[in-house]
């Protein structure tokens, strides 16, 4: 999460939506960085209009504005499915390598996920708490240079970005029958990310 206070700005990361990078490159000119723990950097807009604006508020003349990423679902879900086959989780109940891309699918939309296919919802990210409204700005991460530019005009300064937190390749065959599936019960995360900006 990245705080801009000047600009009244805050940058919210979602997992696997290249944010990483961003933050890299934007930190020095942050008025607020929090990178770790997982939790805290990726903070949804509801904790985040519950825990951290109100102190933030304070000292700000005008609303401050919220904006984060999403991601094509299934490119999503094909992120973590590769981030979770990196070896330092070879042995790890978050490991996929014993699964195929269909299982992990399969396995994301049970009600009782095991621990490799938790990975949360883009939807809960961006749910507002009670009696606060919705994110200010919504990109794909798709569309790269609509977000790019909207944070150079909005920050005033040229980003340098370079690739962090690249996830390993993997085959990622999707059963027709399963991506049905994906598609009706995750129709939400799709309407989401068709209506960022992109």
């Amino acid at each position: 999460m990245l705080v801009f206070m000047q600009k009244n700005l805050v940058f919210l990361s979602l997992p696997k939506t290249g944010t990483t990078a961003y933050v890299a490159a934007l930190r020095d000119r942050a008025s607020m960085v929090i990178s770790d723990p997982p939790r805290l950097k990726h903070t949804n807009l509801g904790k985040f209009q519950r825990a951290f604006l109100p102190i933030l508020s304070k000292s700000s003349k005008r609303p401050i504005e919220t904006m984060a990423v999403v991601r094509d679902p299934l490119d999503w879900l094909g992120s973590w499915y590769r981030y979770r086959q990196r070896p330092q989780l070879d042995g790890h109940e978050n490991s996929t390598k014993h699964v195929s891309f269909d299982e992990f699918v399969s396995h994301y939309l049970k009600g009782d996920k095991p621990k490799f296919a938790q990975v949360g919802d883009m939807t809960k990210f961006v749910q507002p708490a009670k009696d606060h409204r919705g994110l200010d700005h919504l990109f794909k991460y798709e569309a790269q240079d609509k977000l790019h530019s909207f944070l150079e005009d909005r920050l005033g300064f040229e980003i340098q970005l370079s690739q962090k937190n690249v996830s390993p390749k993997a085959v990622l065959e999707l059963d027709p029958t399963t991506e049905q599936k994906l598609r009706r019960k995750c129709a939400d995360q799709f309407e989401l990310w068709d209506q960022a900006i992109g």
